[in-house]
């Protein structure tokens, strides 16, 4: 046996990881790649900036995985804290930003 295949020989059980479900074949990846990535990426006249990029495929993938609408609860909860954590709702103060925080108190007869 060649010594790389020595060296790696343990990454090589391929019944133990078929045992604990683990996909051992490319084409169960490079479907998924193909799906979440080129579908989007690869259509005709279209130019991508990484980060913008890296952005429609990170929405692709929870949408993907079924994730979406609770990582989307989350992100509108994060953007209302940071954008508007002064401001009370129904009176009471919104829930600090950071965990170790204090709420922010805001009264809006001294605010006008």
């Amino acid at each position: 046996m060649p010594t790389t295949l020595k060296n790696i020989d343990i990454l090589l059980d391929y019944h133990i990881f078929l045992k604990k479900g683990f996909p051992i074949a490319t084409g169960v990846i490079e479907g998924a790649c193909r799906h979440l990535i080129k579908d989007r990426m690869d259509l005709t006249g279209t130019r991508w900036r990484m980060q913008r990029a890296e952005s429609v495929l990170r929405i692709r993938s929870l949408r993907s995985s079924g994730d979406f609408e609770s990582y989307w609860s989350y992100h509108l909860k994060r953007e209302r804290e940071r954008n508007y954590f002064l401001y009370p709702v129904d009176g009471r103060a919104l829930p600090a930003v950071m965990e170790n925080e204090p709420a922010v108190e805001c009264d809006l007869q001294q605010a006008a």
